[in-house]
């Protein structure tokens, strides 16, 4: 299915600008077509196989799909901004996909790979204006610290919130999430069996890639509906 994209650039605060792709689905229409924002994960740029494949199926399944670098990778660095950095960046990109009038979406989700999921989770637990959270990866805590648990903020946020997890997640063990989860009423879990934090499962599976990140976006594309009341 070919799809209708257009590159944009999106302007920060402070100065600079960043790159984007919107993508648009067969059946578009201004103004009564819900946004979904991904972010990419620490190591790759928007152009990475794995964010390009959802943002493209994404638009598949009717969404206006945007997909975004932040900072560091459109300069081409490797080690990512300070968090304040991206979340101004991430919050710039929203503000720009709901003020554009050729858009016009009625609500807008937001999440990512892994760093950009977790960076859009600080969005939510801020009150942006968004209508669920959706996380490919979500860093509970560093590799190798599972005290060191990244949660927090999560109770704030006051959206309905996805979590997509691999059960070999090295920065993401399920005896650390459960409860977790346990208290956030608003949470749901899609497991991956036998994935890590690339949804990478072993090789004995047998078990092709993009069959995975298939399963992998079917459950963001199941769980969107339920954000439209």
């Amino acid at each position: 299915m070919k799809l209708a994209a257009r590159r944009r650039r999106i302007r920060l605060p402070g100065g600079g600008a960043v790159s984007a792709v919107v993508a648009l689905p067969q059946r578009f229409r201004v103004g009564r077509t819900p946004a979904v924002l991904i972010a990419h994960g620490a190591g790759a740029g928007m152009s990475s196989p794995f964010v390009s494949f959802v943002h493209a199926a994404l638009a598949g399944a009717g969404y206006v799909a945007v997909k975004f670098n932040f900072p560091y990778t459109e300069v081409r660095r490797r080690a990512p901004d300070p968090r304040p950095v991206l979340e101004r960046c991430y919050r710039a990109v929203l503000d720009a996909v709901a003020a554009d009038r050729a858009l016009l979406p009625p609500w807008i989700a937001i999440g990512g790979k892994s760093l950009g999921g977790r960076i859009a989770s600080y969005l939510g637990a801020a009150g942006a204006p968004v209508r669920g959270l959706f996380f490919l990866g979500y860093p509970l805590h560093p590799a190798g610290k599972p005290d060191v648990l990244r949660v927090d903020h999560l109770p704030a946020v006051a959206v309905p919130m996805l979590f997509i997890q691999g059960t070999r997640d090295a920065l993401c063990e399920f005896d650390r999430l459960r409860p977790v989860l346990g208290r956030l009423p608003r949470a749901a879990l899609h497991v991956v069996e036998g994935g890590d934090h690339s949804f990478r499962l072993p090789r004995r599976e047998g078990k092709p890639e993009e069959a995975v990140w298939s399963e992998v976006v079917g459950a963001v594309v199941r769980w969107l509906p339920g954000l439209g009341g």
